[in-house]
């Protein structure tokens, strides 16, 4: 049997978990070691399954990196309808927890969607495409809680909500890479401050 939503073969619950697995310690490992540097091997180890169940679920490292984005994708994309936008207070605490998270990493590895970009945009155009869906969920995502927000008075009429997320991921994705080159969350902080002042007065 074929699971429709994603094409692959239907799993039982325990393939799902094995799967799931495997995809979690694989994104772990390419986010901190990239996926150049990231072998089937270590995902292998990592995971704790044989080379057998490795290449059942994934006959090869394309297969895994394109579940890697998905998987990255769909945690960003999930985080983010959770935090609420959709008011002063809810874009305060969003701002406090991606820069704790920043922070946390040590300026680190980057957005783990970005990164991917970064390293498969001109090489993969499958995988281009995947990261470019990710971010357009993402930017749907923070333009769903700006616009509530804007219904509330608190966003200034002029101001698009989508140009706004657009804006927004921008802003995330150029301070997140500043913050890794110079092993120093403050220009994270300072764009996504700056920005959130002008446009929210946050």
């Amino acid at each position: 049997m074929v699971n429709e939503t994603s094409g692959r073969p239907r799993l039982t619950p325990k393939g799902e978990r094995t799967r799931a697995r495997i995809v979690e310690e694989a994104a772990g490992l390419i986010h901190e070691r990239g996926v150049a540097g990231t072998t089937l091997d270590d995902v292998k180890a990592a995971a704790e399954v044989s080379g057998s169940q490795l290449y059942h679920y994934f006959p090869d490292k394309n297969d895994l990196v394109q579940a890697v984005i998905d998987y990255q994708a769909d945690a960003i994309v999930n985080n983010q309808r959770h935090a609420n936008l959709g008011s002063v207070k809810g874009v305060e605490a969003w701002r406090n927890m991606v820069i704790t998270e920043a922070k946390r990493a040590q300026a680190k590895g980057g957005c783990p969607l970005g990164s991917l970009g970064g390293q498969l945009a001109e090489s993969d155009p499958e995988a281009r495409s995947l990261i470019a869906a990710g971010f357009e969920r993402w930017t749907a995502a923070i333009s769903e809680g700006l616009r509530s927000l804007q219904a509330d008075g608190q966003l200034p009429a002029g101001i698009d909500p989508d140009d706004l997320a657009v804006t927004l991921l921008a802003t995330l994705q150029g301070g997140l890479l500043l913050a890794q080159v110079q092993r120093s969350t403050r220009p994270f902080e300072t764009a996504v401050d700056t920005l959130l002042a002008l446009t929210i007065g946050g």
